[in-house]
């Protein structure tokens, strides 16, 4: 197994006391919360060279198949960034660890055979520039797996998720917003969803503002294909 890693003099984003909280949090929420079988299926059956977006502190690394090649792994976050580099020393793939923003990947066009968001959507700054460059990075024909949070279904929860996005939860959350509509974004940035659910986390007990999510599979579209679609619409993030 190689590993790679880089470092930069100052981290464009800085959430030290929300890294450290969620790197506990998230490995419990792994059993508690059902979350390691979602990861699981997430990333079943990709191959080839793989960018992962907002890799957080690494925990999608031990589900990576032996098909694929190599995994790169981007997380803008300094303290989960190193969190990410100790468990890419367990993984059974290749990952390169590397700063970087989901605004302003540090790679080439067309590079990448897949591409995968997990629960980083909810952060990021642009939605569409994100997306847009996730797009550049994957080849013609590449796939996008994503696991991310929603809107909710219901008002009442969806009328909470809007004040807390607006108030105290991106401040509270390093900077989660829980009412995004992430499908609808995919969409919008021309990718062709191919398959998607709706899941719960945890599936049983109270409803939080971050359980209602999707997780799916999109794709972008070969280059005749993409000739034919009608420009991208914007999605409301």
């Amino acid at each position: 197994m190689r590993l790679r890693s880089t470092k930069t003099p100052r981290d464009v984003v800085h959430h030290p006391v929300f890294a450290r909280y969620y790197a506990r949090m998230s490995v419990a929420a792994e059993t508690t919360a059902g979350i390691a079988p979602v990861r699981a299926e997430l990333l079943s059956g990709l191959s080839g060279r793989v960018i992962e977006v907002g890799a957080g502190n690494g925990l999608n690394f031990a589900h990576y198949p032996s098909t694929v090649r190599e995994v790169v792994a981007v997380e803008p976050e300094g303290t989960l960034r190193q969190l990410a580099v100790r468990s890419a020393l367990g993984a059974a793939v290749t990952v390169d660890v590397m700063p970087g923003t989901a605004e302003a990947l540090p790679v080439g066009d067309g590079q990448f055979d897949a591409a995968v968001l997990s629960l980083v959507l909810c952060t990021v700054r642009d939605v569409r520039r994100s997306l847009a460059e996730v797009r550049r990075v994957l080849r013609p024909g590449g796939e996008l797996r994503f696991f991310e949070h929603v809107r909710a279904s219901t008002r009442g929860m969806a009328a909470a998720q809007r004040v807390l996005d607006r108030t105290v939860w991106p401040l509270l959350a390093g900077g989660c917003h829980t009412s995004r509509d992430a499908l609808a974004a995919i969409e919008a940035a021309g990718f062709v969803v191919e398959s998607h659910r709706d899941i719960r986390i945890p599936e049983t007990g109270v409803r939080l503002p971050t359980s209602a999510c999707v997780v799916g599979v999109a794709r972008r579209p070969w280059a005749a294909q993409a000739e034919e679609e009608e420009p991208v619409r914007s999605a409301d993030c």
